[in-house]
């Protein structure tokens, strides 16, 4: 319905239009404070791509980064070895895009509500034939419409769609005198029902919100791991040399038996038989020897692959480890606190939560779905009449106006669509609360295996210290009878063999209690903040803290 005549009611409206903007933009601009989002870098052309934004994990109080000589040897200590991780592993560099990827899709969502600007020319030209009433005379007709318009229309969280628009309109005829129109006018449509309010229409935003943070902290989990790698690989490269010296120490004892026994069969005080365990002890030390060697430079190569960015450039490059493991652990009392700890830090536990709010932002959009949809409708315009451009602008003072008002409503009859979808989301929302509830029993078991993990190896480490004390006593008594003639070259050999079983036993056991360590770490989810490491906090949301404990106080902890 249109109504023509006093204009206020018009005049009071078109203002509210800049104020209904501005609290649609306030709505779009308030952020879930639970949420921190990652900002959105800028990108440039299409293979020359430069983030500045990107996540980047760090050492808090660290010296400058260490970097490898191409020249080696170098010595490497632990801490080197994870901050060379940090900086030069190419698997986190591929990581760290994936935040701002995700990022870009919140920023994605929210230009869902960006104000749009159009405008509009359109030029009729037309000629056709009439035939007068009153005279029954038929006559051509020539004329042309020029149509212009300019607007600005606007989405808002709250389901509401604002429209103003500036038309003009030129008519000419060679039968009617020229005339012009502009009309200034205001629409909106308002939804009652289905899709009204911010807590329906911002879902989109906030699931692409929570998708950074489900991001970030794949991120912290991928770091977390790569650093446990690192270090787990590094222990293991120290465990290879060891084993090295362990090996010539005991090839060199066994080429010193030999040579006795073959003096001693020169001589006449044993028989040729005895020479061929002698040397077959030998051989079977070069053999071994050989295997350690070539676990040497496998974890050489597999540690390389953790530190370096190029594995063409320093591959021959040797490495000294100079950290100590240490060989006085204490054993592990307080089970509960570190539990805690995991459910706090796990990053996959942290991210199974945030799966599990974005499955329940997803009922709230299809339970809305389940409702009819009614709108709300409304125009008001003014418009002005005349000759000439600027007087139909002028005009637009008269008192002509049209108000036009409505609803409309649409129901599906049965609605199983979004029943059904309605019905999904509810059951994936169900799914996601009951992983959430697994995957903190798998934490909790985890932490329980790794402690029960170091706890076996932190006695395995005393144990095998006796055996090997006991071990060199028996060589060295075996050693006596062989001189005085009452032992065998045999016996001799396989307490050599017994010693050099029980160096390597003590050996992996100091390594196996700190690589049992850095996997308890990660199965804590602790591994970051106990090696000062933090990602960007313009990245990374929450608001950890946890004290800087000291790398080699680790041993006692």
């Amino acid at each position: 319905m249109k109504f023509y005549g006093r204009s206020k009611l018009v005049t009071c409206v078109l203002p509210v239009l800049p104020v209904l903007l501005t609290v649609g933009c306030a709505l779009l601009g308030e952020k879930d404070t639970h949420i921190s989002l990652l900002p959105t870098p800028p990108m440039e052309a299409d293979y020359d791509v430069s983030i500045t934004e990107i996540p980047q994990p760090r050492m808090n109080n660290a010296e400058p980064l260490f970097t490898v000589s191409e020249n080696g040897p170098v010595d490497l200590s632990i801490e080197q070895a994870v901050m060379l991780a940090i900086q030069n592993n190419r698997d986190l560099h591929v990581q760290q895009i994936n935040p701002v990827i995700a990022g870009t899709f919140e920023q994605i969502e929210r230009g869902e509500y960006d104000p749009e600007v159009f405008v509009g020319l359109e030029y009729v030209e037309e000629r056709s034939s009439e035939t007068a009433r009153s005279t029954g005379t038929q006559f051509n007709v020539e004329g042309s419409d020029t149509v212009s318009s300019a607007g600005l229309r606007q989405k808002l969280p709250t389901g509401t769609t604002l429209e103003a628009t500036i038309d003009h309109r030129r008519s000419l005829s060679d039968r009617t005198p020229e005339q012009e129109s502009a009309r200034v006018g205001l629409s909106l449509t308002q939804s009652l029902l289905q899709g009204f309010g911010p807590a329906v229409n911002l879902v989109s935003i906030r699931q692409a919100d929570l998708e950074t943070l489900a991001s970030l902290y794949e991120l912290r989990g991928f770091t977390e791991t790569l650093l446990g790698n690192t270090e787990i690989a590094y222990w293991n490269y120290l465990l290879a040399n060891q084993e090295i010296e362990i090996f010539e120490q005991s090839l060199a004892v066994a080429r010193q038996q030999r040579d006795e026994v073959e003096l001693h069969i020169e001589v006449g005080t044993l028989p040729a038989v005895e020479a061929a365990a002698a040397r077959a002890e030998v051989s079977r030390r070069g053999q071994d020897l050989i295997d350690a060697r070539s676990l040497l430079e496998e974890n050489r190569l597999r540690l390389l692959r953790h530190i370096s960015s190029d594995l063409t450039g320093p591959v021959d490059l040797r490495i000294n480890p100079i950290s100590q493991p240490g060989t006085d652990p204490e054993p592990v009392t307080d089970l509960a606190d570190r539990l805690q700890l995991a459910e706090r830090f796990r990053p996959d536990l942290r991210e199974a939560v945030v799966r599990l709010n974005q499955n329940r932002l997803v009922t709230i959009v299809t339970r809305n779905g389940l409702l009819p949809r009614l709108e709300l409708f409304m125009t008001l315009g003014k418009t002005g009449f005349a000759d000439t451009f600027s007087d139909s602008f002028r005009e637009l003072d008269g008192n002509t106006y049209d108000v036009a008002a409505g609803i409309r409503f649409s129901q599906f009859i049965r609605n199983r669509a979004a029943e059904g979808r309605d019905l999904a989301a509810r059951a994936s929302r169900r799914q996601a609360a009951e992983a959430v509830a697994n995957l903190r029993q798998l934490v909790q078991l985890d932490v329980k295996l790794a402690i029960n993990e170091l706890e076996r190896a932190r006695q395995q480490i005393s144990a095998s210290r006796a055996t090997r004390i006991l071990q060199e006593e028996t060589l060295n008594a075996e050693k006596e009878r062989f001189n005085v003639g009452s032992s065998t070259a045999l016996l001799v050999a396989q307490a050599q063999r017994d010693l050099l079983a029980s160096q390597i036993a003590e050996a992996e056991a100091i390594i196996s209690y700190r690589i049992a360590l850095v996997r308890l770490f990660l199965a804590e989810g602790s591994l970051l903040e106990r090696r000062g490491i933090s990602l960007d906090p313009k990245g990374f949301p929450g608001n950890y803290s946890f004290p800087n404990i000291d790398w080699r106080s680790d041993i006692t902890r």
